[in-house]
């Protein structure tokens, strides 16, 4: 990254109703799921991810319940007087280490979790291919391929992994460790469809895109967007853990879009640095739609009258910024939740204008803000 271009400054952690957390922390089938112990609670006043190349981390959260803190404390005092040699104090640590062990299952758990922005790499294969797994849900194509071009364009994309002091020191000494892939839980990037064009997982995209576009006008514009066109449309991809921490989304399309203006400017060819000046981006999504129409829905629950829920919160804004788009039913296994019975799981594809992106990144850097 060019010196002395700097990220913007942090936004406060949004609150979410229940109703809504209970469906970013459920595992929607189709959405990968973050391998961490617990949701956990984010704080107000949280510094912003650091420059990805900068390879530093920092804490995503770093909350503590005060009964969690009592807990503690009272553990510490206990094992000091059971090292005085008192068998008596002995015999009340284990009841009392019981009795903690069956609180503390009854309690939502605290997870402290270092995150970090970094350039793809070779490494990061496996990660890669786990969060694309389901991009074209269950069409079989050249997902290896297109693996392969995530990770070969490093100017442009970023991957997000949990860090600590041994992972900085190893990037920060070029070194590598062989579970990179199992540390990282977001991915965001985006791909001139014409520049790989000719590459079999390109094409497989486009074929599967024009078979599920059921619309015969929409399927006109999208021949057209994924032909002709193609040279000046950016393939947006973004894939993540469910339960990724919401106050980084903004800083990931920050990442990327900036990326992309800086590229128009440092790529050492014409070619390259125009093959950035994107008009247009196509993002292919997944939400999720009432089954039945909203005046079926049960009186005593207000939250059933969504018509339609978007998974990842930035998707809402990108539909109601594109200029067409259409949706298609895919086949991916249906949640078993109580709170998505009523609600099928949908493909969504989108035209976005890059001249909306401006507003884009200021409408969803207000929604995780209030």
């Amino acid at each position: 990254m060019p010196a002395g271009r700097k990220r913007p400054a942090p936004s406060p952690f949004a609150g979410f109703s229940p109703f809504a957390r209970s469906l970013l922390f459920s595992p929607a089938s189709g959405f990968s799921r973050l391998p961490l112990t617990k949701p956990h609670q984010e704080t107000a006043d949280m510094p912003p991810p650091p420059a990805k190349r900068a390879k530093q981390a920092e804490p995503t959260s770093d909350v503590e319940e005060e009964e969690e803190e009592e807990r503690r404390t009272s553990d510490a005092d206990e094992e000091l007087s059971g090292s005085d040699g008192d068998s008596d104090s002995d015999s009340s640590l284990e009841c009392s280490s019981s009795d903690d062990g069956e609180d503390a299952s009854q309690e939502m758990e605290t997870v402290q979790a270092d995150f970090a922005f970094f350039d793809p790499k070779p490494a990061d294969f496996h990660g890669v291919r786990l969060l694309l797994k389901t991009y074209l849900d269950s069409k079989p194509w050249d997902l290896t391929g297109f693996v392969d071009l995530v990770l070969e364009q490093t100017t442009v994309g970023t991957v997000v992994k949990m860090a600590d002091d041994e992972d900085e020191d190893g990037e920060a000494n070029g070194g590598d460790k062989s579970d990179d892939d199992e540390d990282l839980f977001g991915l965001i990037t985006v791909l001139n469809l014409g520049r790989y064009g000719e590459n079999c997982c390109i094409k497989d995209l486009k074929e599967y895109l024009l078979a599920v576009c059921g619309d015969k006008d929409t399927k006109k514009k999208l021949k057209s967007l994924l032909e002709e066109k193609a040279s000046t449309v950016g393939l947006l991809v973004c894939r993540r853990f469910v339960n990724f921490p919401y106050e980084m989304v903004p800083k990931m399309y920050d990442s990327l879009f900036d990326e992309v203006s800086w590229a128009t400017e440092d790529e050492p060819t014409q070619e390259l640095q125009d093959s950035f000046r994107f008009k247009q981006y196509l993002l292919l999504v997944r939400i999720l739609e009432r089954k039945t129409p909203p005046k079926q829905k049960a009186k005593n629950n207000k939250d059933e009258d969504e018509p339609v829920i978007y998974p990842k919160l930035e998707d809402e804004i990108f539909h109601e910024l594109s200029s067409w788009s259409f949706t298609f039913p895919i086949r991916a296994e249906q949640s078993a939740q109580q709170e998505l019975k009523n609600y099928k799981e949908m493909g969504l594809v989108m035209c976005v204008k890059a001249d909306v992106i401006p507003k884009f990144r200021k409408k969803l850097e207000a929604l995780v803000s209030e």
